[in-house]
């Protein structure tokens, strides 16, 4: 029901890491768990492509224990995209949580006023 949020939710997670430092598949669904998204690699790998596809993601290959793993780092199209988001993340948190905004949507022409 909610899943088309918590993607959102889980990209923006995943910029925010990507911006700090190099992130990869394991490390990411396991920081994810701690904030309670139960997230598949059949998930979390496509929603990597994509992102990478968008040009938000730079990915590296790595020899980790004789296996290649991949890292992912945001590039600065990825980092920007970060930075809009938060501006509307706290508009929205402002509004939503906190009460602060608008409070009500304008009236439409078509809406009588008694």
């Amino acid at each position: 029901m909610f899943r088309d949020f918590y993607i959102g939710f889980i990209k923006v997670h995943i910029l925010h890491h990507a911006v700090e430092g190099p992130i990869y598949g394991l490390a990411m669904m396991e920081e994810l768990g701690r904030h309670g998204y139960e997230i598949s690699a059949g998930t979390l790998y496509p929603i990597l492509h994509a992102m990478e596809e968008a040009g938000w993601l730079d990915r590296q290959e790595r020899q980790v224990d004789g296996r290649v793993r991949k890292y992912y780092t945001a590039t600065s199209e990825g980092q920007q995209a970060l930075a809009d988001v938060k501006a509307r993340i706290r508009e929205l948190a402002e509004e939503v949580l906190e009460g602060h905004g608008p409070g009500q949507l304008p009236a439409s022409e078509d809406d009588e006023v008694s």
